[in-house]
């Protein structure tokens, strides 16, 4: 029985399913989850809901939700424990960089994130693959699932942001997955998409990032300061990829009551997941892939009485920052 059928077989017992995003969703996530929800649908899942955690901050994502018109629930506000099967997407275990208890075990996993199993009676994680959205690309072809244009526009965007846009590391699966999507997506709405606007959040978090950049040779650390802008962390590495002579860069920020760490590289030497656990893997939840990686630490480790944020900040910075240098082996 091939994956896609085992995930059938799963459905074909459902009358309610809960599709569950990791924190604050980027458009791999929302495309995957969308297209699990068509696959349900189509065998006869009578009610589909959509949560996620966190916020969504990143201006193209905000627009991703808006344009597609995709219904979302905060899990705050699920019931999950109410719905007959669980679904992760995009990640694959609870407690770790979702809101869902660690005590749940979800039914269904589907994920291209390297991790410890879930133990779910359905679980298909291919880290070999570059996005999760083109797992189900290759479902929805083997299921014969017709491909609205919404969908197929959904998963081409997602697509472009999680792999091809930047050429980190694509595989000649994202590819061929992006040319069967491309004849039924709406090119208009991913041009409108790519024009999304920053908002003044995130322009602030990443001018800080600028400004604070501490450079050792080809790595380079930053801070996006204090922020409510989650994603203008991985967006402010990004940015500063792009400097002359820089292809590794962290940068890190406080949101909320939690440390974020967003990793970025383009050194074949340099596993940026490996070394983020490495350097923090005792301090909090962190890991990804070779060329991308990120992380969360609980800022109680390292908060003080007074609640200064400029002491805390710099507090944080010294320790992260060094941890982060001798992870990768460079010294002074």
């Amino acid at each position: 029985m091939s994956r896609a059928a085992e995930l059938v077989s799963v459905l074909e017992t459902t009358d309610s399913l809960a599709i569950v995003c990791h924190d604050n969703p980027d458009p791999d996530c929302l495309a995957s989850a969308l297209a699990l929800e068509a696959i349900a649908r189509n065998h006869d899942v009578e009610e589909v809901t959509i949560a996620y955690g966190g916020e969504i901050s990143h201006q193209q994502n905000r627009a991703f939700v808006n344009l597609l018109d995709i219904s979302l629930r905060p899990l705050s506000r699920t019931a999950i424990g109410e719905y007959d099967s669980v679904s992760f997407v995009d990640h694959t275990r609870p407690g770790a960089n979702t809101e869902v208890p660690a005590g749940v075990t979800p039914d269904v996993v589907v994920d291209h994130h390297p991790g410890e199993s879930a133990d779910a009676a359905f679980e298909d994680v291919r880290d070999e693959y570059g996005a999760t959205a083109t797992i189900f690309i290759e479902y929805l072809q083997e299921l014969e699932v017709d491909l609205t244009t919404r969908l197929a526009s959904a998963l081409l965007f997602a697509l472009h942001r999680e792999r091809l846009d930047f050429v980190r590391e694509p595989t000649r699966r994202e590819y061929e997955a992006a040319l069967a999507v491309y004849p039924d997506a709406d090119l208009e709405i991913l041009e409108q998409l790519y024009g999304s606007a920053f908002s003044p959040g995130t322009l602030d978090a990443i001018g800080r990032a600028i400004a604070s950049r501490e450079r050792r040779g080809s790595s380079l650390v930053a801070s996006v300061g204090k922020t409510g802008e989650t994603d203008a962390l991985p967006q402010a590495a990004d940015y500063l990829l792009n400097l002359e002579g820089v292809d590794t860069v962290l940068v890190y920020g406080v949101v909320g009551d939690a440390i974020r760490l967003s990793g970025r590289s383009i050194d074949p030497r340099v596993h940026m997941g490996e070394t983020l656990e490495e350097g923090f893997d005792e301090l909090g939840a962190v890991g990804g892939h070779h060329d991308m990686a990120g992380g969360r630490i609980e800022l109680g480790l390292f908060a003080d009485e007074d609640d200064d944020d400029g002491a805390l900040l710099e507090f944080v910075g010294g320790r992260l920052t060094r941890r982060f240098f001798d992870a990768l082996n460079l010294d002074d």
